[in-house]
């Protein structure tokens, strides 16, 4: 198992993944992403801030990653964090604890680079989600409110957030 950097290339894969955990959210919960605009994407592979998961030459899982997240965060961005984004699982390889090896991932990948917290949140109301995360090993910091802005993606749109982090 490696986590890279995703590339160009992995675009229609990213694409095909993303499309896979939308359909999955509706048999699973009242709410789902709402899809992401191509460019986000290429900005975050330019970056350096997708990436992926490969296990046996198959990409089996994808994130993303951002150093700034202050729209949910508020105060609390001040404080050096990576927040993880937008995991998805393959779902041929769906329930095999790929999220708890990006946890892992990215907790190292901080104290590497000098930030105190790896931070993620999740739908307010998303028990079965908020109960996995805390069992990943992440602090469940509470309930927050997002304000509206084309700056989050369309799901983010003035919602309650479920925070959590793990500090470093």
């Amino acid at each position: 198992m490696e986590i890279t950097n995703s590339t160009t290339e992995d675009m229609p894969t990213i694409l095909k993944l993303y499309d896979a955990a939308i359909a999955y959210q509706q048999t699973k919960f009242h709410k789902q992403w709402q899809g992401f605009d191509e460019l986000l994407i290429e900005k975050e592979i330019a970056e350096n801030r997708q990436y992926k998961m490969i296990d046996d030459c198959t990409i089996v899982c994808i994130f993303a990653v951002t150093f700034s997240d202050a729209l949910i965060w508020g105060n609390k961005d001040k404080e050096p964090s990576i927040y993880i984004h937008r995991i998805v699982n393959n779902p041929l390889y769906r329930g095999r604890g790929y999220v708890k090896n990006i946890i892992e991932w990215a907790v190292n990948f901080g104290r590497n680079n000098g930030k105190q917290f790896v931070r993620m949140d999740t739908w307010g109301d998303n028990e079965k989600l908020i109960k996995y995360y805390t069992n990943c090993g992440f602090t469940f910091l509470g309930l927050s409110h997002t304000i509206s802005s084309d700056a989050l993606p369309k799901h983010y749109q003035g919602i309650r957030l479920s925070l959590f982090e793990i500090a470093i």
